[in-house]
Parts: C-alpha cells; structure tokens; sequence
C-alpha cells in the first residue's frame, strides 16, 4: 500500500450556481426536482422534499458529487488514507482556494472544473503560484478536469445559430441538456497560467460496442511514463465528452496520451467533417514540468458512465503509482 494523499478540488461556485433563474435553461445544471421529472423513476428517493433539497443545491449534494463516490471510496481503501473533498466556493459564499495552505501534504490532486462559464470561476495568482510549485515536486501529479462546452456560438452568424445548437444536440442525444451549457472556467484559467492552455470543446457522443461497452481507446503507451494506462482498456460513454484542444505552446509542452472514437452513426456534428476521434487525455511532456500534469474531461471519475472496471483500474494506477524521487 502506498500511502497516497489525494486531494478532490470542486472547482464551482454553490451560490453562484443555485442563483441560476429557473427559467433561463442555458448555462445551468438542473435542479433535483428537474432531474427527477425527466429521468422518472430515477431519483424518486429524493422525491420528499422536507427531506432533500429540490434546487440546483440538491442536485450537486444528492446527485453530482455521489457520481465521484465510487473513486473516493476506492482511493482511500487503497491508500489508507481518507480523501478530502473539497468545494471552491461554499453555501455562505466562503473561498477556499486552491492554495499552497490547501495543497499542504498532498501529492495526488484531481481538479474537478463542473463550473459554469457563466459563474466566472478564476484562479487567482497564488493559487497559480501554488499549483506550479506543487508541479515541481517529481512525485506529484495533478489532473485537471473540466467538462463539455456544448452550444458555443461565438462568432457564427446570426441566421447559423439556431441551427448549430440543433447538430450540436442532436448529435450528443440527451434530452436532458439544453441548447447552450459550458463548463470549465476554472480549469481554463489554471492551464491558460501555468502556459498550457487548452479548450474543452463541444459535447462528442463516445462510440460503443455492439454489446454497449465502450469501445477501446486508441492509446499512446509509449507515452505512459507512469504507467497510468497499465490494464485500462476504455474509458466511458458519458454522452457529450470535449474535445481537448491544446492551444498556442501547449502543443509541444503537452502530448495526446489517449483518444476516444466518436460515434459517427450518431447524427452529424461540425467535428466529425474531418475527424473520427477527440483527445480524451492529455499529459504533460517529461521536461514541461519536474511533476506530473494530464488533462481529462471530470467523468473519467465517475462511476455513472460504463467502462468502470477500466476506470478502476486507471484510479488504482493514479493512487498506487510507484514514488518517484
């Protein structure tokens, strides 16, 4: 057993988040009752609301942050060490930063970037400073996550918009999603500072198997220098994945380490005129940094997607990699 310290860092805002008006359905997560109306009988045990919160509050708490479970349950069983989670911004409007009082004794940290663009989530210049100083530690690594950004328009003109969102949506196929939702300030600002900028772009529907797995990912092993991949054979099928776009110096400081096959019987999407994958995984070069950074959309720490015995044997390879000095 290697006695890992792992950090999880929830990258939103509660406040700014629950504060979405329920009528603008762009750029928001649904509330629980929401949720539970369109995925009836999924949820109906938090249907009692003198029980469980029925805002956008009650989705984080009850749903969102029970999808990690399943890997902080595994992480502190293997290291014998519990896993601290961690919320960016707290219910009373409380900070906690991502600073070097908080990364104080941790060498494994996941960066969960779930936060909307619109709630404005940035990483402040000692929280930069902190995280390049935990990167120049050999035995650190540190995983940044943001998720999809589906519906962007910018720049397209006017009598195109409508239309664009229509692919975009039909393509992915979760009715659940609305027209416009983008996530991933906070990963943005982080990457964007530590001089490896990179975008997460658009919501791409993974390809599946015949029998509904996932299908293999294309993998670069000779690339895996930490032995991250060891025994991993997929990812998941979350239905809307980014593609990872490194951006400026990020294409020699950062290496595609995994990509995934999109579903292209799926209705068509602008990415897939010319391309039949999407960088899932991204993995800073040996002399980009003296530790550890990759890039992966946050569902690869989730347990609600498929392709989870592959996944638990990529958050074994995290949390038991060999110390390296």
């Amino acid at each position: 057993m290697i006695k890992r310290q792992v950090l999880v860092y929830y990258a939103w805002s509660r406040p700014g988040e629950n504060g979405a008006p329920l009528h603008v359905i762009d750029d928001r997560f649904p509330a629980l009752f929401e949720s539970r109306r369109m995925g009836f009988p999924h949820f109906h045990e938090f249907s009692d609301p003198r029980e469980f919160d029925q805002s956008i509050t009650g989705f984080l708490d009850h749903i969102m942050k029970r999808n990690f479970t399943a890997f902080v349950e595994l992480a502190a069983a293997l290291t014998g060490q519990s896993v601290t989670e961690i919320e960016r911004v707290a219910d009373d409007g409380t900070l906690t930063p991502l600073d070097a009082h908080l990364l104080n004794g941790v060498d494994t940290l996941i960066v969960i970037s779930f936060d909307s663009l619109r709630t404005a989530q940035t990483a402040g210049s000692d929280e930069i400073d902190a995280l390049r100083a935990f990167l120049g530690q050999t035995d650190h690594l540190a995983f940044i996550c943001p998720h999809h950004d589906i519906g962007d328009v910018t720049g397209l003109p006017e009598n195109e918009l409508l239309d664009r969102q229509i692919a975009e949506f039909h393509h992915h196929g979760d009715k659940t999603i609305p027209p416009r939702q983008r996530f991933g300030g906070f990963a943005r600002s982080l990457l964007a500072a530590l001089g490896v900028p990179v975008e997460n772009r658009f919501g791409l529907r993974p390809s599946a198997e015949a029998d509904g797995t996932p299908t293999p990912v294309e993998a670069d092993t000779a690339l895996d220098r930490l032995g991250l991949l060891h025994r991993v054979s997929t990812f998941n099928l979350h239905a809307h994945l980014p593609q990872l776009e490194r951006l400026g110096e990020a294409v020699e400081r950062l290496d595609v380490l995994v990509r995934q096959r999109i579903d292209l019987g799926a209705p068509p999407h602008p990415f897939t005129a010319d391309r039949a994958t999407f960088d899932a995984l991204l993995q800073s070069r040996p002399d980009t940094f003296a530790g550890s950074l990759l890039v992966s959309d946050t569902t690869l720490w989730s347990s609600t997607a498929g392709g989870v015995d592959s996944l638990r044997e990529l958050w074994t390879n995290v949390v038991q990699r060999p110390l390296r000095t």
